[in-house]
């Protein structure tokens, strides 16, 4: 089990199997704000899903394909961070993220993204992280903006948000561009 210290307050650690009930009720709890953004929300209805997913990024961390870790504040399970549509052949990777509406605003997203691209790029050797979020989504822009990714561009109607076809920004940096 991969684990990251962040700083006094915050952890990234590999999802486990047995995170599963927490994961799940922080999710529980956040739904209403999280599937604004976030389709998959809908899909994860119980602990069985959540159970899913991380057996499921297990298997993708051990294919070298993606990463997921729990963002653990205060020692407590907070949301998730993770890369994924790792691309061996470019050396570079997607970041995602979601945090528990009681965690939001305190930094911890910045300083949890913060810690993965440092490992992505020192510890993995990867040239490029890229993040993409929907158009509308001003919250969670703040976090790439905050830590000197670009904007690349618009892909129109590149997602679907409820039935609704969905811009989406995608914002990348490379490790020469990096301030570790």
């Amino acid at each position: 089990m991969l684990e990251l210290p962040v700083n006094e307050t915050i952890t990234l650690r590999q999802l486990q199997p047995g995170d599963a009930p927490t994961l799940f009720n922080q999710l529980d709890a956040s739904r209403r704000s999280l599937r604004r953004f976030l389709p998959w929300v809908d899909y994860n209805t119980n602990e069985e899903h959540t159970l899913r997913f991380i057996e499921m990024m297990l298997r993708k961390a051990e294919d070298q394909e993606a990463i997921a870790f729990g963002i653990w504040y205060q020692a407590q399970l907070c949301g998730v961070i993770d890369l994924h549509c790792w691309d061996h052949q470019l050396d570079k990777a997607e970041i995602g993220y979601w945090l528990g509406e009681q965690f939001r605003s305190k930094g911890i997203a910045v300083s949890a993204c913060k810690a993965l691209v440092s490992f992505a790029f020192q510890t993995l050797k990867l040239n490029k992280i890229e993040v993409r979020f929907a158009l509308q989504n001003i919250e969670s822009a703040q976090i790439p903006i905050r830590l000197g990714f670009a904007k690349e561009g618009i892909l129109r109607h590149s997602a679907k948000l409820h039935g609704q076809y969905a811009d989406t920004v995608v914002m990348g940096i490379l490790r020469q561009d990096w301030k570790y």
